[in-house]
């Protein structure tokens, strides 16, 4: 059904062109497009807390955090001096071993790190004659640092703040450096963010060849700029456009890469890296080893340290970011602006980073974009308890089509036996293909070992109804998820076969995009057992899952497919069992929207470019276009019989059914309100009449209004499914649209979008659409509600 698009890697995937063309196959139904192809909620809240804000409830969470840090608050000993790093051990050569080993999980720069590593530099190396070199390197296995604290950042109200504690940040670092010896970071994990920024202040770098080890400034992400040196140094290691496409991309670099670029200066087996680190700082405090930068080429040299090669650059660099972010995110624009005005000025170039970093900080995309990453953050856990949820060792996935096999894929390569099912050898094959397909991808792109892609693709087994054997299997299966065709009769004959072949324990989950789940409970001997989990698609790649409990779905049940989501990699959230759940009943009155603009006259590619530049990743007539006319007018039809009532009113559905009988089914056609070449689209004579007859009076809608009309149906609906208790909190519901319809990540979702336009102004604006158009612009009970006190739904 509809939810399929979003933007996984939040502002750099909403400028990739990848990502825009991948976008709209990931829109449509999980199970009615069996044949087509950017960190989760599930935590369930009490039932008050779906009225308070992200703000009040990580108020209470820091409250409860707070009194755990009394509770175990750090006290130095001679065995442990420091909170954040071990004890300084001192090798033989000479050399200063600083191990980052802070009390969280992962190690972060945070102002509490930042405070005790100026103490441990003064106290214990900064005079001391007896170091000749120092290697950080971390006590922490597979992991060196994840990033900066970004709820240090979040927590500062005056965000000029920032620039002083930058300010002190930058001092420190040159404050190692005064000290004259070489300084050698040993990674063996991330080192992103400040991780990164640490070691570009060093002179070598030694890396892991692990697949956990990997490089990059993702800042841009989160509506920022590197704030450490990093905009003025890394394009000295790897080079200007090198440099640029990582801080604008936001993108990781892995182990071979960064070799390959100058990144890094060596990289061991995972178990080498520390020796190799402290033997190679001992080799330059000798002078045995002088770091080797590596040489550019001819045309690098000409482009990169010439000013009409940089103006070349430059004017490059300006279309892309121009043409990728129709100028919604300042971030990629602060960092151009950074990286140039440090190549111009070199005395004032710290000074001007972190200026800019606290300008990006205080506005409203990175607010936004940061409270994406904080409900990610708060959506980790569930609250059913530790013990809620059976272990499950054996998932069978019913149907190897391209939902089930993406199930099975994302299954398996997280160890879990995977039995996939289908009718015969040759739906077993295809299955398998597919799978195996993506592997070979993930491992020539070395994000996958031999070792691991030879594991997973060990851990499918291929079962068909042909064979009777399947039932010896499924005798040992902890969850079925049955990923098959939408018919109610088909999912309910084989929830029976299910029972009657799995032992009791055994969990039923249903792929399904529109039944409801308690109608395919019904007749079950276990419906306790039953629950829905949507999965998007392609499912290797998109991030949400919705969860749908039955009311009498157990909360063993639902804690268990909430664990078995996140061991997949899944975002989850917990959904109440509607029609259309939570996010394809938020686009169902989008697309019946769609066809009234259109029907009022809108221009098909104005259109497109008006939902474009509000920060949809793409237009609303390419996405039907790309994941089907045919799907799409299913879809519309569906929740136009659902029980949304006139909120599913004021359009005319019949457009895209029209184009179905006409056989334009969109790009998989070669024609839908595109006609497609190899090459590019256009929009044929024969579509302009027929569109031009379904107009009934042109308005002359301007941009503004298009954009307005459509997305103040989608958010009214996000509204009234927390009004109905259909998602827990605003929270929930920012995740879900942000992560299942790639709502434009720079506003940060339908709540955090109402409170940067203000409720009020919003009510106002669809009241004047209802007196205008009719009552399916009329405003929900919360939104009134909300306007009437100046209520936000983020504090």
């Amino acid at each position: 059904m509809l939810g399929k698009v979003v933007s996984s890697r939040l502002a750099s995937s909403a400028t990739s062109r990848a990502a825009r063309r991948a976008v709209c196959a990931r829109v449509l139904g999980s199970n009615f497009t069996e044949n087509a192809r950017l960190q989760q909620p599930c935590f369930a809240y009490d039932r008050n807390a779906r009225w308070k804000s992200s703000a009040a409830l990580a108020k209470e969470e820091e409250t409860s955090s707070a009194n755990d840090d009394v509770a175990k608050a750090f006290v130095p000993s001679p065995e442990r001096k420091y909170e954040f790093f071990q004890n300084i051990e001192m090798a033989p050569e000479g050399v200063a071993i600083v191990r980052f080993d802070g009390p969280k999980k992962v190690n972060s720069i945070s102002f509490a790190l930042s405070h005790e590593a100026r103490r441990l530099w003064r106290d214990e190396i900064a005079n001391n004659d007896e170091v000749k070199a120092v290697v950080f390197s971390s006590g922490k296995k597979d992991m060196f640092i994840a990033g900066a604290d970004i709820f240090d950042i979040k927590a500062i109200e005056n965000k000029q703040d920032l620039v002083g504690f930058i300010e002190d940040g930058i001092n420190f670092f040159q404050e190692m450096r005064a000290k004259k010896v070489p300084l050698v970071c040993a990674i063996d994990g991330p080192a992103l963010g400040g991780g990164l920024e640490w070691a570009l202040w060093g002179d070598y770098i030694v890396c892991s060849d692990s697949s956990k080890t990997k490089f990059g400034l993702p800042e841009v992400k989160l509506g920022l700029l590197p704030g450490f040196g990093g905009t003025q140094h890394l394009h000295q290691r790897v080079g200007l456009q090198n440099a640029m496409d990582m801080m604008l991309t936001g993108k990781d670099v892995r182990p071979d890469k960064a070799k390959k670029m100058g990144l890094v200066d060596v990289v061991v087996a995972p178990q080498s890296v520390e020796a190799v680190a402290i033997k190679s700082a001992s080799d330059l405090a000798s002078g045995k080893l002088k770091p080797k930068r590596k040489a550019k080429s001819f045309v690098n040299r000409l482009l990169e340290d010439t000013s009409i090669g940089q103006k070349v650059i430059w004017n490059q660099i300006d279309k892309m970011v121009k043409k990728n972010t129709d100028g919604n995110y300042p971030a990629p624009y602060a960092i151009i602006q950074a990286v140039q005005h440090g190549l111009a000025n070199e005395s004032t170039k710290y000074k001007n980073e972190r200026e800019q970093f606290a300008k990006l900080a205080a506005t409203p995309e990175s607010e936004a974009l940061i409270g994406i990453f904080d409900g990610m953050t708060q959506m980790k856990k569930h609250s059913f308890g530790k013990d809620a949820a059976i272990p499950v060792d054996t998932v069978a996935v019913m149907g190897a089509g391209l939902m089930g096999a993406g199930i099975a894929q994302v299954t398996a390569e997280k160890g879990m036996k995977v039995l996939l099912k289908d009718r015969n050898d040759e739906a077993i094959a295809r299955g398998e293909s597919y799978m195996r397909d993506n592997w070979d991808k993930k491992l020539k792109r070395k994000r996958m070992t031999k070792f691991k892609h030879n594991i997973a693709t060990s851990n499918v087994v291929g079962l068909t109804d042909e064979s009777s054997v399947w039932k010896k299997h499924f005798k040992n299966a902890d969850m079925v998820i049955e990923a098959v065709f939408e018919d109610l009769d088909l999912k309910k004959k084989i929830v029976a076969d299910i029972e009657a072949s799995t032992p009791e324990h055994c969990i039923f989950a249903s792929n399904t995009s529109a039944i409801p789940i308690a109608d395919i409970a019904v007749g079950a001997k276990r419906p306790q057992n039953i629950v829905g989990m949507h999965y998007f698609s392609p499912v290797p790649s998109m991030p949400l899952l919705e969860i749908i409990p039955h009311e009498g779905t157990s909360e063993s049940t639902t804690a268990t497919a909430f664990e078995v989501g996140s061991k997949q990699g899944k975002t989850c959230i917990v959904v109440k069992d509607v029609p259309g759940f939570y996010v394809n009943r938020c686009l169902g009155p989008f697309l019946v929207e769609v066809s009234a603009v259109v029907r009022d006259g809108a221009p098909l590619e104005r259109l497109d470019k008006a939902l474009k530049k509000f920060g949809m990743p793409v237009g609303p007539i390419t996405l039907a276009d790309e994941v089907g006319l045919d799907v799409s007018s299913h879809v519309a039809s569906f929740l136009s019989n659902a029980d949304l009532g006139d909120r599913m009113s004021g359009g005319d559905i019949s457009l895209m059914q029209n184009m179905v009988k006409k056989g334009w089914l969109g790009r998989k056609s070669g024609q839908g309100f595109y006609t497609y070449d190899k090459k590019k689209k256009t929009i044929n004579p024969e579509v302009q009449s027929y569109v031009k007859e379904f107009v009934q009076n042109d308005l002359n809608l301007d941009e503004k209004e298009m954009q307005d009309r459509i997305i103040c149906r989608f958010v009214n609906e996000a509204a009234k499914c927390l009004e109905d208790e259909i998602i827990e909190n605003p929270v929930v519901g920012d995740i879900g649209l942000v992560f299942g319809t790639g709502f434009a990540p720079f506003r940060g979702g339908p709540f955090r979008y109402l409170d940067q336009v203000g409720v009020s102004s919003y009510v106002d604006m669809m009241d004047g659409f209802a007196d205008k158009y009719g009552g399916q612009f009329e405003p929900c009970q919360l939104l009134r509600d909300y306007a009437a006190t100046n209520k936000k739904f983020h504090a």
